[in-house]
């Protein structure tokens, strides 16, 4: 069987913790407390119903996290692309007049 690496952003146990329930104790406390909540679920099942859950809230969270990225690249950027405008608007310009200007000059030029 061939191991992939999981995705980026999966959230993953990084201390080992020791409860105070052995594991098959545990297992048992979460087997009763599970059957208490309502039907059992197989783990097939219940893992589609987190996945489904986890996809919603995280289609939402990505949104809203894409969006305010882009209100402050969009915010930043505002006055920078103002700036460089004016720079090539104003070298058009001056460029258009030199050239008008030199053309002038010339001997035998006619005026427009």
């Amino acid at each position: 069987m061939a191991t992939r690496a999981p995705p980026r952003f999966v959230p993953t146990l990084t201390e080992v913790v020791q409860g105070g329930a052995p594991p098959a104790q545990a297992a048992v406390a979460a087997r009763d407390a599970a059957a208490d909540a309502g039907p059992q679920l197989s783990q097939e099942q219940l893992a589609q119903r987190v996945l489904q859950r986890l996809d919603l809230t995280l289609d939402r969270r990505v949104r809203e996290a894409i969006s305010t990225v882009i209100l402050e690249q969009t915010s930043a950027l505002g006055p920078l692309l103002r700036e460089r405008l004016e720079a090539v608007v104003r070298q058009a310009v001056a460029q258009a007049v030199a050239e008008e200007l030199k053309a002038r000059q010339r001997p035998g030029a006619r005026g427009v």
